[in-house]
């Protein structure tokens, strides 16, 4: 059975091949350039965990020159959810939205900007340390997924070539009286 299973690992990988399939992290200078960011998250447990998830994310290397500086912006709420009939909420939905911009060093200019929102639940028990555990716990899940995510995000974003800034085109608009495509005029 596991020769069977190799066997067709080992055809799938040639089939993949070659139709010109790459792995995200087999792209040239992906892993080598991640290595080389450095995370600079707000002060707080949160800020804590996710700049911890990212470097681990990363492999970062501490002695080499940072490539990136990479600001972290987080916001965090937590919404009661599943209300007993008392009134009192025996469930919680956290959410955890960080706002990442990777800028060039040392120059300073912005890369790359985005955004990812996380969404986990917990569930609050009636004893006060297992609801705080519970509520810790949550953070630290949230905090390592927002932390997968953006390292995907910059990983594609490194492995497709690192677009670079361009200035927006001027788009001259068409004169008041003129007719668009479908025939009708512009002015109408």
């Amino acid at each position: 059975m596991r020769a069977l299973l190799a066997l067709g690992a080992v055809a799938a990988s040639l089939a993949l091949a070659g139709c010109g399939f790459t792995p995200l992290y087999g792209a040239p200078g992906v892993t080598s350039k991640l290595a080389t960011i450095k995370v600079i998250a707000p002060d707080g447990r949160t800020g804590f965990l996710v700049r911890q998830h990212l470097e681990d994310a990363f492999a970062t290397s501490r002695g080499a020159p940072a490539t990136y500086a990479m600001r972290l912006q987080l916001s965090e709420a937590r919404y009661p959810r599943g209300i007993r009939t008392d009134n009192v909420a025996t469930r919680y939905e956290y959410v955890i939205t960080a706002d990442y911009s990777l800028a060039n060093q040392p120059a300073g200019d912005v890369a790359k900007k985005g955004r990812v929102r996380v969404e986990v639940t917990y569930d609050s028990a009636d004893q006060p340390y297992a609801s705080i555990a519970a509520e810790q716990e949550a953070q630290d899940r949230a905090a390592e997924e927002a932390a997968r995510r953006i390292q995907l995000e910059v990983a594609a974003w490194l492995a497709t070539g690192e677009p670079s800034a361009k200035k927006p085109q001027k788009v001259t608009p068409p004169p008041a009286n003129s007719v668009t495509p479908t025939g009708l005029p512009t002015g109408a």
